[in-house]
């Protein structure tokens, strides 16, 4: 296999699995900043929505998108189950998956491309105004503040399982801030929980 990869919270998020998993895949750098992603032959061979990352497989096939990234490499790596062992577990997983993702990744994802990142997407996709910006980061804010609750006595975001979730929310919460939206420091639930994220090797992935 080849993992298409480059800088941003995506690909660190199929780096940091890949890591946890105890594999060793070969990786290949994409110029993000520079559009190499949204030229062919990469968005004609590689990954028509012209996004990173993707993983090529054995067979020559590529799978894109992060989470069926993942799910893939979950089915034929070895190591820790990091979406589950059972279908409950990996039904859990799947629902924090999904709720940290529309929640906080994509207002804040999306935030930060109409905002900061303005110079570099507005003539890739279709971005909101300044207005909505803010608006959007105010969100991804708001639903941290509510996951905060609810990580009051809890290891990881699945309870006492570490697995794609908390994966999902460090990368895009390093990323933040990096890009002004740092975790509220109100959200002492959350600090503490990237804390112990953070000292996983995997982190340095």
């Amino acid at each position: 296999m080849k993992l298409y990869n480059s800088v941003g919270p995506n690909p660190q998020v199929v780096r940091m699995f890949i890591a946890e998993k105890g594999m060793d895949i070969p990786k290949r750098e994409v110029d993000l900043m520079g559009g190499e992603n949204r030229r062919p032959p990469f968005n004609s061979t590689v990954n028509v929505a012209g996004q990173l990352p993707a993983l090529e497989l054995d067979n020559g096939k590529t799978i894109s998108e992060i989470t069926a990234i993942c799910e893939y490499l979950e089915e034929v790596g070895k190591g820790p189950a990091l979406i589950g062992a059972t279908p409950e577990e990996r039904a859990e997983t799947r629902m924090w998956v999904r709720r940290i993702d529309l929640n906080i990744c994509e207002p804040m994802a999306n935030g930060f491309r109409a905002a900061e990142g303005r110079a570099i997407f507005a003539n890739r996709i279709k971005l909101v105004g300044a207005d909505g910006a803010k608006e959007l980061k105010e969100i991804a804010r708001d639903r941290l503040i509510w996951l905060d609750g609810l990580l009051a006595g809890r290891t990881w975001v699945a309870g006492e399982r570490f697995t794609l979730a908390d994966i999902l929310l460090f990368c895009f919460l390093a990323f933040g801030a990096q890009v002004g939206q740092p975790i509220p420091d109100e959200a002492g639930n959350i600090r503490a929980w990237f804390e112990r994220t953070k000292a996983r090797p995997s982190a340095a992935a």
